[in-house]
């Protein structure tokens, strides 16, 4: 062992003395495209450089231990009993209900109807879509930008089984009003929490209160390690079918006294053996070393996060020609929206370009009006009541970054853009 790791620091040092820029050929810089507010900024140092590079020279590249000791650690972190690694965020999604429609229990089946927010991404929807299950989209309350919890009550059908709750920009939706709905009705709760890692509602993690939920680890994310998700649930059962579903549906990667696993009745056929119908999802070694790495700093993060909303909050909340969104106090800000107003409403083409051409990045929210794209001509769905507050997002709305990096020098200057095209205009 010890052997190993003195040859692993030889290479590792050999490396850094040959080549002064090592790290940028281990990663890249991402390019922000001259950008002085880029949409995301890159979170690594020498920690993270340093972990692959051992990582690459050990041997060990496929998901192993590493990745085993970040699901536990992350789970522990923000409080889960299970938590099981996947390749993506949307990968986290279709596993989720892949296991919901397997397990007799949840009795979630083709037919069924989920209830969703119109605004979301478009793999938060499709795996509802894969397994036959119908969707209904809900108007979003314009001041959160999350599913409008006041007409969820209104929309549920006698085929409705599930609310997929998706936390908008790291702002938590009204979970007690939710959760008093789902056990009214009998209906399962499913969080998408990839765009809020870290966000707080009543002092509890998002992410911990539907019976499973998703989490992201892309470059743009709030912890990143190049590409990843997570699975997070309290139910063992959906952890294990999670963990098998991950793998091509085997019973390899599932603990020696499953259930599932002793039915077979030697280790050599247990290997192979293939119990559910899985796909192969799998993060690698380095994603589990990146996202340990990360979590460390996660705090950090965070706070630079939220010290950026203060700044944004205290130059945008009482603008004339703008509307950003109301956040929980413990929202975990993944980005800046903001909807045009007042004289630049009906404008955000115009906008947009101005800002391009002073090096201000921006995209839209989400995907606005998810119904907008082309892609739901493949989907079986309805729509409960007039889409009014998500059109008004779909024209008027975007978005910019933020970043555990001090952003205030490029918030201020897209606050003096917007105001001065605002005084233009009138």
């Amino acid at each position: 062992m010890e052997n190993t790791k003195t040859k692993t620091n030889l290479q590792f040092n050999l490396l850094k003395e040959n080549n002064s820029n090592y790290l940028k050929l281990i990663h890249p810089p991402k390019s922000d495209n001259g950008f002085f507010y880029p949409l995301a900024q890159q979170s690594w140092n020498e920690e993270e450089h340093n972990a692959i590079i051992n990582q690459l020279y050990s041997g060990k590249l496929t998901m192993g231990e590493n990745v085993e000791k970040f699901e536990k650690q992350f789970a522990n972190y923000f409080g889960s009993k299970f938590c099981v690694m996947v390749n993506s965020g949307s990968s986290a999604n279709l596993l989720i209900v892949a296991a919901l429609t397997l397990l007799k229990k949840y009795n979630l089946k083709k037919g069924d109807e989920v209830l969703v927010p119109a605004l979301g991404w478009s793999t938060s929807y499709s795996p509802f879509n894969q397994y036959g299950i119908k969707l209904r989209f809900l108007d979003i309350n314009k001041s959160t930008l999350n599913i409008d919890e006041n007409i969820i009550e209104r929309a549920i059908t006698k085929k409705t089984k599930a609310i997929l709750a998706i936390n908008i920009l790291g702002n938590p939706v009204d979970f007690k009003k939710i959760n008093e709905i789902c056990d009214k009705y009998n209906l399962t709760l499913i969080e998408d929490n990839c765009e809020s890692l870290g966000a707080k509602y009543n002092s509890k993690y998002t992410g911990t209160f539907g019976v499973a939920s998703s989490h992201s680890f892309y470059f743009s994310h709030h912890l990143q390690t190049i590409e990843g998700g997570m699975i997070s649930t309290d139910d063992k059962e959906i952890y294990k079918f999670c963990k098998s579903l991950r793998s091509h549906g085997w019973t390899r990667d599932l603990e020696n006294n499953n259930d599932r696993r002793n039915d077979y009745e030697s280790k050599f056929k247990n290997a192979f053996k293939f119990i559910l119908p899985g796909y192969n999802v799998r993060p690698n070694e380095f994603n589990g070393i990146l996202g340990q790495c990360q979590l460390r700093k996660f705090g950090r993060f965070l706070n630079g996060r939220r010290k950026n909303a203060v700044f944004f909050k205290s130059l945008f909340e009482s603008t004339s020609f703008c509307q950003i969104q109301e956040s929980y106090k413990d929202s975990s800000w993944y980005g800046f929206s903001l909807i045009l107003s007042g004289n630049l409403k009906k404008k955000r083409e115009y906008v947009i370009n101005e800002l391009t051409k002073k090096k201000i990045e921006t995209r839209p929210i989400v995907s606005g009006n998810f119904l907008k794209n082309p892609v739901e001509k493949y989907y079986q769905y309805s729509v409960y009541g007039e889409l009014k507050n998500i059109k008004d997002v779909d024209e008027n709305g975007f978005f910019v970054g933020n970043s555990h990096k001090d952003l205030k020098p490029q918030i201020r200057r897209l606050y003096e853009i917007l105001d001065n095209l605002n005084k233009k205009i009138n």
